[in-house]
């Protein structure tokens, strides 16, 4: 069977990465369980939903309702997602239910609740096609999420859209970079409080914007400054020349329509979380949020991440965040 994109979707227009492209050879049903099995033997699904259903009934009589839990996947839609955690929080009577985001997102989950009191990302796809700078930050964009990542380059071939690869690794991504930071592992939150003290120091923030809608800016800006008091210092923590560290600062600092866009590099670390509020934080005291081709745009490392988040399938949430 041969699969096609949707030319008229407004995520990929049609385009496919190489999964999607070889949906189509996963679609037989050889070697596939036709039916289900029970104890080596071919069942009903009545037989099997009645088996199933029974053993979480007793399950919940003899223990309670936290004896039982889902662990549901990022292959699901978000209106399975939604069935899942309604059964298990408003029939069972239990939050046990957890998405992949525990694993792939948790970082992203906590660092936005922190900035912006919920778990939200500020951006749309159509920024990456909108900016002028794009910031890659622990993200081999080319192999994992390549069809928005030909929707940068042909941005770029449009209006010149400088790439910033921040990644200790070099990766695919790099070759199409205009810099890339090959950062010591674990020093992005020194990187990034760096660039909020040099956006201070060189004045070049929105003060208007924070007046309006952040709040506790002196404080942040004070805790960057401390732990990143001079370029000279960022460069020699993050094991980097000065002089790039230099540019990749003076390209943010001049550049309104910047996007930083992390992905697995970020959100797979022990300082997630802070990682991801360090980014943000740049992005607040610039104004550079909610703007076209601006703003912090985390990606996710599994197909729907986001829609099990957005109905509630984590343990500590509810529909609707």
């Amino acid at each position: 069977m041969q699969v096609a994109g949707d030319p008229i979707h407004p995520a990929n227009f049609g385009r496919l990465c190489s999964k999607g492209g070889a949906l189509g050879e996963t679609l037989g049903l050889d070697g596939r369980l036709l039916d289900p099995m029970i104890g080596g033997r071919t069942a009903s699904w009545d037989e099997a939903l009645d088996r199933v259903a029974a053993g979480f009934a007793d399950a919940i009589e003899k223990h309670g309702p936290d004896s039982v839990a889902f662990y549901v996947s990022g292959q699901l839609l978000t209106e399975d997602y939604y069935i899942a955690n309604k059964l298990m929080k408003g029939f069972i009577g239990s939050g046990n239910i957890d998405t992949n985001s525990r694993l792939c997102m948790a970082s992203s989950v906590a660092g936005h609740r922190r900035a912006f009191g919920g778990d939200v990302v500020p951006g749309c796809y159509e920024d990456w096609e909108q900016t002028d700078l794009a910031i890659y930050v622990g993200s081999n964009a080319v192999w994992c999420h390549p069809i928005l990542h030909r929707r940068l380059l042909a941005a770029r071939e449009k209006r010149g859209t400088r790439i910033v690869v921040i990644d200790p690794r070099r990766t695919a991504t790099c070759d199409e970079a205009d810099l890339h930071l090959a950062i010591a592992p674990g020093t992005d939150v020194l990187l990034f409080n760096g660039l909020l003290a040099h956006l201070v120091r060189e004045g070049t923030l929105d003060r208007g914007w924070i007046a309006a809608h952040a709040a506790d800016f002196e404080e942040a800006a004070l805790a960057a400054a401390e732990d990143a008091p001079d370029i000279a210092a960022v460069a020699a923590g993050c094991r980097l020349p000065e002089e790039a560290v230099r540019r990749f600062y003076a390209w943010f600092a001049h550049t309104p329509a910047t996007l930083t866009i992390y992905s697995q590099g970020v959100n797979q670390s022990t300082q997630g979380t802070d990682k991801v509020n360090a980014i943000i934080n740049c992005h607040l005291a610039t104004g550079r949020i909610g703007r076209p081709g601006a703003g912090p745009f985390s990606v996710t490392g599994q197909p729907n991440a986001m829609g099990g988040r957005e109905v509630g399938g984590l343990a500590n949430q509810l529909a609707a965040h």
